[in-house]
């Protein structure tokens, strides 16, 4: 599974695992909005040469595995993606021809942690996390 990648002058595998939330972690993440984020994730991704290698949308967050190229910061990338992807989903989701300021759809912090001989564990956590927050859902209601 282990893939190097290379820039001209650079040799390289830096992988992240990136979790963030809507404002408020609202539960917004769903229905339509939810099975087109992921699409739109991909093709931000790709703008700034990186690649969500495993993610998932959940109902009121967002967990990616994610390669990014080491000329790009972490946080560039992640703000990159937050903020286009708010700016689709105003435009599409409300109706507005602008993000107006004050209307911001993601919080503005987000969760990462670098990806290294776990990956698979993370990869494994990505997949299944729904279905065990569902689990231990379960348990607290007994």
């Amino acid at each position: 599974m282990r893939q190097v990648e290379s820039l001209s002058h650079t040799r390289w595998e830096c992988k992240y695992h990136i979790v963030f939330i809507p404002k408020y972690r609202r539960k917004t993440l769903f229905g339509q909005i939810r099975q087109e984020l992921g699409e739109v994730f991909h093709r931000l991704a790709r703008q700034k040469e990186s690649l969500i290698e495993e993610g998932h949308v959940m109902a009121d967050h967002v967990h990616m595995m994610i390669s990014i190229p080491p000329k790009y910061a972490v946080s560039q990338v992640v703000g990159f993606i937050k903020g286009k992807s708010a700016i689709h989903i105003a435009r599409t989701y409300l109706g507005r021809k602008r993000n107006y300021v004050g209307h911001h759809f993601w919080a503005r912090g987000y969760f990462t942690s670098t990806v290294g001989r776990d990956e698979q564990v993370i990869r494994e956590y990505i997949r299944h996390q729904e279905a065990e927050d569902r689990r231990i859902d379960q348990l607290q209601l007994m």
